[in-house]
């Protein structure tokens, strides 16, 4: 992906009504500093970094999808760039072996007894619903194990509901933000 200094920066659909979207000026601003690391090419931004980033919601905000979807492709296009890098330093052998036991860590997790793979929270809280969960970690285990199918925009997109004692929100965006990483670093 380029990123030219010509590019509009306010190029997506505003939401219409009463729903809320993306903040304009905090997406517009991000997309700036974006556009401007992608230039410098000096690691001030990373993919890590375009993967986190949340914008509040307001009345006539962007539409979140197409915000989300570029975002998606800025990240691909920083990971990219990460890959070349550290391929260039330390040489494809140890990239492919770092990948690897990121790969055989989540492996481990998400094979473990379904119900378990994920601390719960509090029986007064709520988490993600485990069997939600458990069947997006049973695919992640089937792609890693036999090759089978799943995309990027699969694993950015999934969404849970939400049960008590359900399973710890953020143990399990870590290891769907490991799992990004491993794929954009085979990719």
């Amino acid at each position: 992906m380029t990123i030219t200094p010509d590019a509009p920066t306010s190029v997506f659909p505003e939401v219409r009504g009463r729903e809320k979207g993306y903040d304009r000026a905090a997406v517009d601003a991000f997309l700036e500093r974006a556009r401007e690391a992608f230039e410098r090419a000096d690691g001030s931004l990373t993919a890590v970094e375009v993967r986190q980033a949340a914008f509040p919601l307001r009345r006539h905000g962007y539409q979140v999808a197409p915000v989300d979807a570029a975002l998606g492709r800025i990240e691909d296009a920083f990971a990219a760039r990460e890959r070349d890098s550290a391929l260039a330093v330390s040489g494809a052998h140890e990239w492919v072996d770092q990948a690897r036991t990121s790969a055989q860590e989540i492996l481990d997790r998400v094979s473990r007894p379904a119900g378990e793979r994920f601390d719960r929270v509090g029986v007064l809280h709520y988490g993600y619903r485990r069997d939600e969960v458990d069947l997006v970690t049973d695919k992640i285990a089937r792609y890693l194990e036999t090759g089978d199918a799943v995309t990027l925009e699969q694993v950015r997109a999934v969404a849970f509901r939400m049960q008590r004692r359900g399973y710890r929100e953020a143990q399990v965006d870590a290891l769907l933000d490991a799992v990004i990483e491993v794929m954009l670093a085979v990719s």
